[in-house]
Order: structure tokens, then C-alpha cells, then sequence
């Protein structure tokens, strides 16, 4: 059998060079996320105009949701001009934001409409991609449903944190 022993060599490693070993060694899993962060977060929104689809100005931004998707295609049912708002959810630009973001789904028990970096967690894109388990249908209810991209940037809006911006 064999066996491997340190060799007896005295250790001549300054306390100043061990610190400095132990900071880099701290710091390169934090050196590895930031670099996948910057490697990636170009690639998100590079082209964002070639896969909004129907909405080439649409961003990553709750006032560019708010110009290319909320007024024009949720707030024709989602208004409480001359009307009580579908589902009880006004969706007008000033108020849109605060009945959205952190707002319990008054349809499904337990689910919260938009959590901010949670975009698989939000309800809102749960509804808007028709996934299995919402309650009532897919929206828009009465429109073409959104493109994959258009429910790509909503989900990169969330995912960033859903800022009012």
C-alpha cells in the first residue's frame, strides 16, 4: 500500500500572503457570478426589437410595458373608466404599477400577480402564458396572446427586480 507524506519542509508563508491567498479564494466565486451576469446580460437584451415581435420598442422596463402592452391591450378590460376593471384589476397608468407589483391574485388563493425576480413565481406570467393551473384563462382574454419574446422581456422586467422605471 502506498502512502504519501508532507514532505518536512518548514512553512515559510507570511501571514500577509496567507491573508491575501484567502481574500482571492473568498472573492473568485464572487469574480465567477459577476462575470455569468455580465456574460449573459447582454445576450438578454441585445436584440430585444427582433424578438418583441409586434412590439419592437418593447424593453425590460414597467414604463415601456406600460406604453406597449398594459394601455393599449390589458387596459381595454383592465379600466375602471365607465366600467368596474375585469377581475377587479384596474391596470391604467397610474395606478397599473401599485395594483401589480407584490398585489395577491384575487382569483388564485395564494398567488401573488408580479414578485419582483421571480418571474416563474409571478402570477402575471403564469396568466399570460396560459400555464397549467390559473384560474379562468389565458390573457389578453379577448386579443392575440403575447408573442415569446413579448412574455421574454416581461419576464426579464420581473426577473431584474420590477422596478417602477
Amino acid at each position: 500500500m502506498l502512502t504519501w507524506s508532507k514532505p518536512a519542509t518548514p512553512d515559510v508563508t507570511s501571514s500577509a500572503q496567507r491573508s491575501s491567498r484567502s481574500r482571492r479564494l473568498r472573492l473568485a466565486p464572487r469574480l465567477l457570478v459577476l462575470a455569468l451576469a455580465v456574460a449573459t446580460a447582454p445576450a438578454c437584451d441585445e436584440k430585444l426589437s427582433e424578438i418583441a415581435g409586434p412590439t419592437p420598442g418593447l424593453e425590460p422596463t414597467f414604463s415601456s410595458l406600460q406604453r406597449e402592452i398594459i394601455a393599449p391591450v390589458c387596459s381595454v378590460c383592465h379600466t375602471n373608466v365607465g366600467r368596474v376593471p375585469a377581475g377587479g384589476l384596474n391596470l391604467l397608468p397610474d395606478v397599473a404599477y401599485a395594483n401589480l407589483v407584490n398585489v395577491p391574485s384575487r382569483a388564485k388563493s395564494g398567488a401573488i400577480l408580479v414578485i419582483p425576480g421571480d418571474p416563474d413565481g409571478s402570477y402575471l406570467v403564469q396568466k399570460l402564458a396560459g400555464a397549467a393551473g390559473i384560474v379562468g384563462a389565458r390573457m389578453p382574454r379577448n386579443g392575440t396572446p403575447l408573442t415569446e419574446g413579448q412574455l421574454l422581456i416581461v419576464r426579464r422586467w420581473i426577473q431584474l427586480g420590477a422596478r417602477n422605471d
